[in-house]
């Protein structure tokens, strides 16, 4: 089979990979499935599918169509070749404005599309949670719907034609058919002919026909995926006097990519939304109140009705980023439910909020009723979309599991049907959350299961069939939005009846007669509980490390990826996980792929070494460690902290690079070289010398090397005059990290001159270096003893009173994020007491100048117009702000955040030759543009010292400290 994998791969302008790596990063998706594929195919275009096609009819193979991987029931799993085409398939065709459809491939971003259709005064409605990165051609295949399905209904409701190709290869395209049109194409002597016949006399039939209707869900529940969506192709015309013209795109949109391989689809828009809208997030003591109170919110004709319990909530307390999105929350409500309502002004919107409230209290439902304007209203979706990836950040091996997520009934039977599910699941001693869609009767409930047992393994299933069996008593839908896949096909049976389910299983033969297309799918599906990600009495080994992972190993902790990808996202979407991601579009440079790669190799491992794995190696080589992942992932997936500890144990087997113990003891080395510091900076900046050298090391050779200061700053700082007595507002200590002391000179200088001239004493004590390079590098060891220096130091001297500062985001917040897991266990209740004592320079001045103790006075009021790009680091503690808020104490400051995410040069990464043109492609993604649009009048201000080199060789700007902007206003 591998000869005929490189004959196909010979054939192909995309790629084709059969190796072990590629295959085991797309051995899942987000569900709790795992099967090894064949190969893994990129295809750059429609002969490369084609190709594909008759590979897998001839070697009796399979394909699996994938876009973003997001599917929850194991839809893009399988043991064929799976068939990516998110990388290439992701042009906008064509746009019609004044009939309201845009033509795309399959790859093309949910949200990107809206980007494009917004400056043409349109919009595709149908919104998942996964929309930064979910893609038309998934949505398609899953038949997507979202939070606004109360108003856009779902994909298949948008989706005009398809294009793409049939199980024999033949290219051909679907769309609304008149009466003559369905007849002659049921005439077509092919297999799209014997398609068209084969529905004619399928649905054609009085006894299927009555079938159709007493089995299918109720017709009122609009998000219904159960199976292929017949009935609703029964009730078109000609089977249904009046329908709607006959369309196979009904049948294709949910199908999963079992009976058509699309590459192009045509998508009704609709007119831009212009009206204000607000939020009322009704607060209430219990779950049932909540659905109850749903009734009365639709009463009133909102545009969306959400629901998250309180699980979602105690998740979203925990996380980082989401903990600031909380800021409408009063109490502790058991649910809140999310509902939009339109109007004409927020006067008007406010009205209805009132009466929608006076109702509520009235049947005595709610206790809290908020009501949300403007830019906070992202901030509680972004609170609720949040919900998925924060289910997975539960410590320990039970998780909340998709495997009863996706019910949908009619939304009157909500409350009962919700009060009975959780009865089912008390009689197996079982908790479920609770969230999403309660406008249209469908919550994504999810029961805590351990897989890894053999009990769990056992509970996924028995309660699948106890709520497929509820789910029918209810007419309801198994699958509302998420699909069947191999989760809920074993059930399909029971819920439409066997009669019902051959014709299911008739139409995949007809349409896919050697099944290649997806199978195991929707008909034919194994039983649910295998082919699971996590086997159950797996041995699990005790992993050493050099971190420590708080309630869980290393292991553990690269389980909490889901799978939900959000590290897809691209730059457009803004944010920073993952920088290596939207460089080079490879689902390898994913923080996904990073876990499941650790998670594949850290389980099954037979080495003494579990990390001694050249798969682990080249995943993890372009991790740009930007920290992005630990706020931005929902599941708070530490990725550069689990780098750090492969590279340690890694070293363990094969020893340090010699280029990776120069970086990581830069320091040191400086301090040598700044003995002659002159001779240093002409050797470096010699054409000649400097080329050789950075040759040697392995540096690229178009990178500029840092120069040093004229003396390091601590010997400026022991020699400098010291202020005469004075009253002083307090007192800070100053940490003087090995950037600022030997390369930043000026930068530091200025730090305590203008600390000093505000009022403040500064000290600086005898330290250890910050060991921000060592760690990058995974000499975590080493970066302990520095650690376990600093913390010794300090941990007597700091108080809320008596701050640490500086001025080099990376070196100062090693105190707050890598020492508390990584110093000596007797020090650790020292790191997390003195942690939030460690503070930028910038983070300081705005809470004096809250304070009072420093006001816009002490600045002139000259006219600054600012461009600020902020370290990751400070990114990843939200802390960006504090910057940005610095600058404005100057009263003639106007400052523009530039959305960048990562710089790409990431400490000594971008100085690495293998890494320089990814460092310098991430650059260009936003930054390099942002800046080269300057005026002239701009000035570019970055905190970080490798962000002001990366600026500096990509742009050819000097950009500067906020120090250094604010110590030239001073009057």
């Amino acid at each position: 089979m591998e000869e005929r994998l490189q004959q196909l791969a010979s054939v192909m302008e995309g790629e084709l990979h059969s190796d072990k790596l590629m295959r085991t990063l797309y051995a899942t998706d987000a569900s709790a499935y795992r099967e090894m594929p064949l190969a893994v195919a990129l295809p750059r275009n429609e002969a490369d599918i084609q190709h594909l096609i008759q590979f897998a009819i001839a070697n009796k193979t399979s394909l699996i169509p994938r876009t973003a991987g997001t599917s929850l029931a194991g839809q893009v799993v399988g043991g064929g070749i799976i068939v990516d085409v998110s990388k290439h398939f992701t042009d906008i065709l064509e746009v019609n404005v004044i009939e309201q459809w845009v033509r795309v491939q399959p790859g093309v971003i949910r949200d990107e599309l809206n980007m494009f259709l917004k400056p043409l005064g349109l919009y595709f409605g149908p919104e998942t949670s996964t929309a930064n990165r979910a893609m038309i051609g998934g949505m398609v295949g899953n038949n997507s719907c979202g939070s606004n399905s109360l108003i856009y209904h779902s994909t298949r409701e948008h989706t005009l034609e398809i294009h793409g190709f049939l199980s024999d290869g033949t290219k051909t395209s679907f769309k609304a058919l008149s009466f003559d049109d369905f007849i002659a194409k049921c005439d077509l002597q092919s297999l799209e002919g014997e398609v068209y016949r084969q529905i004619r006399s399928i649905l054609g039939d009085y006894n299927n026909q009555e079938e159709i209707r007493q089995q299918f869900p109720k017709a009122s529940i609009n998000r219904r995926n159960t199976g292929y969506a017949v009935d609703l192709l029964l009730e078109s015309d000609p089977f249904t006097a009046g329908g709607d013209a006959f369309n196979f795109c009904k049948l294709i949109c949910g199908s999963e990519g079992t009976l058509f391989f699309m590459t192009e689809i045509k998508l009704h828009v609709d007119r831009l939304r212009t009206k204000p809208t607000g939020l009322l997030c009704v607060h209430f003591n219990s779950l049932d109140d909540a659905l109850r109170a749903n009734l009365i919110a639709l009463e009133h004709k909102p545009l969306v009705s959400e629901l998250m319990d309180h699980y979602i909530l105690e998740c979203t307390a925990s996380n980082l980023e989401q903990r600031h999105n909380r800021f409408f929350v009063e109490g502790t409500p058991e649910a809140i439910l999310i509902v939009e309502y339109e109007g004409d002004s927020e006067e008007d919107i406010r009205s209805k909020a009132g009466q929608v409230e006076t109702a509520m209290r009235a049947a005595g439902l709610g206790y809290y009723f908020p009501v949300i304007f403007g830019a906070d209203r992202k901030r509680v979706w972004d609170l609720r979309k949040a919900g998925l990836g924060l289910l997975s950040n539960m410590p320990g091996d039970e998780k909340p599991v998709a495997v009863i997520e996706d019910t949908a009934v009619a939304v009157e039977d909500l409350p009962a049907y919700i009060a009975e599910f959780n009865t089912v699941l008390e009689k197996y001693g079982l908790y479920s959350v609770h969230y999403a869609h309660a406008a249209t009767g469908e919550l994504h409930l999810r029961p805590i299961l351990n897989l890894k047992t053999e009990d769990g393994n056992r509970l996924f299933r028995e309660i699948a069939f106890e709520i497929a069996k509820l789910v029918k008593k209810y007419k309801g839908s198994l699958s509302g939005e998420h699909g069947d896949g191999r989760l809920r096909g074993e059930f399909i049976p029971y819920m439409i009846g066997d009669r019902n389910y051959q014709l299911l299983k008739d139409i995949k033969q007809q349409w896919d007669p050697a099944c290649i297309f997806n199978p195991g799918k929707i008909v034919d599906s194994p039983a649910m509980n295998t082919f699971l990600r996590y086997e159950p009495g797996v041995e699990r080994k005790a992993i050493k490390t050099v971190f420590r992972y708080a309630g869980q190993d290393i292991l553990g902790h690269a389980e909490q990826c889901n799978g939900s990808g959000d590290c897809r996202k691209s730059e457009l979407s803004g944010g920073t996980m993952c920088p290596s991601y939207m460089a080079s579009r490879n689902e390898k440079d994913t923080t996904r792929a990073r876990a499941n790669i650790l998670r594949e190799f850290l389980t099954y491992s037979t080495q003494d070494n579990p990390f001694d794995h050249p798969e682990i190696k080249e995943v993890m080589d372009l991790c740009l460690s930007c920290k992005g992942c630990k706020i931005e992932c929902p599941s708070s997936v530490d990725m550069a902290k689990m780098k750090a500890d492969f590279l340690q144990q890694y070293y363990d087997t094969h020893g340090v690079p010699l280029r990776s113990r120069m970086i990581g003891h830069v320091d040191k080395l400086m301090g040598l070289m700044a003995y002659m510091p002159g001779l240093y900076n002409w050797s470096v900046q010699n054409p000649i010398i400097g080329r050789l050298a950075k040759r040697i090391v392995g540096f690229a050779e178009d990178r500029s090397l840092p120069l040093l200061g004229s003396m390091p700053l601590r010997k400026w700082f022991v020699s400098k005059d010291k202020p005469s007595d004075r009253k002083v507002k307090g007192t800070v200590y100053f940490f003087c990290d090995e950037f600022t002391n030997y390369n930043d000179l000026e930068i530091g200088q200025k730090s305590i001159l203008l600390l000093e001239r505000l009022g403040y004493e500064v000290l600086m004590v005898d330290h250890a270096p910050s060991g921000r390079a060592l760690l990058s590098k995974g000499l975590l060891r080493d970066a302990r003893k520095l650690a376990d220096k600093n913390v010794r130091t300090f941990a007597s001297r700091l108080s809320a009173d008596t701050p640490l500062l500086a001025v080099e985001p990376s070196a100062i917040l090693t105190f707050r994020d890598e020492y508390v897991d990584l110093v000596s266990p007797e020090l650790e209740a020292d790191a997390r007491r003195i942690a939030p004592y460690a503070m930028l320079i910038e983070e300081f001045l705005v809470s004096e100048s809250k304070k009072g103790n420093i006001s816009p006075a002490m600045f002139d009021e000259s006219k600054r117009q600012i461009l600020l790009h902020t370290h990751c680091q400070q990114k990843a503690w939200k802390l960006q702000g504090y910057t940005e808020h610095a600058l404005k104490i100057m009263k003639g400051a106007t400052v523009k955040v530039i959305p960048s995410g990562c710089c790409g040069m990431a400490g000594s990464f971008g100085y690495e030759r293998e890494h320089y043109k990814l460092s310098m492609q991430v650059g260009n993604l936003v930054l390099f543009p942002a800046i080269n649009r300057r005026s002239e009048e701009d000035i570019v201000i970055a905190p970080g010292t490798s962000c002001r080199h990366q600026i500096k060789d990509g742009t050819g700007v000097k950009a500067m400290h906020p120090i250094e902007v604010l110590y030239q206003a001073l009057v």
